[in-house]
């Protein structure tokens, strides 16, 4: 029974850690900019939107153009947020095994 001990106690540290990643994963906030620069998204590593700005100039542009750039820069920034995450949480649990599950 030793053995189940001794996986509980690597589980506990295991779950502890993934809540301290989770939580900076909410706080860190990546930028990703597209349409030549003129729009910047600022969303969390956690996929949370936080910002959207456009350059003013930009929206003189043609409606569906500026619609694209958004959308394209948006879908960019998730991309990006869920590369880092995935990157931060396979770092943060490298190491942590548990016998017969990996």
């Amino acid at each position: 029974m030793a053995g189940v001990g001794k996986l509980l106690k690597q589980a506990q540290k295991m779950q502890k850690k993934m809540e301290a990643i989770q939580h900076e994963l909410s706080e860190k906030i990546i930028e990703v900019s597209g349409g030549g620069g003129a729009v910047v998204v600022r969303i969390t590593l956690q996929q949370d939107l936080k910002s959207i700005k456009i350059d003013p100039e930009f929206l003189k542009e043609e409606a569906s153009m500026v619609e694209d750039a958004i959308c394209e820069t948006v879908r960019n920034a998730i991309e990006k947020a869920k590369a880092d995450s995935q990157a931060a949480m396979s770092e943060a649990t490298a190491g942590l095994s548990f016998p017969g599950l990996m």
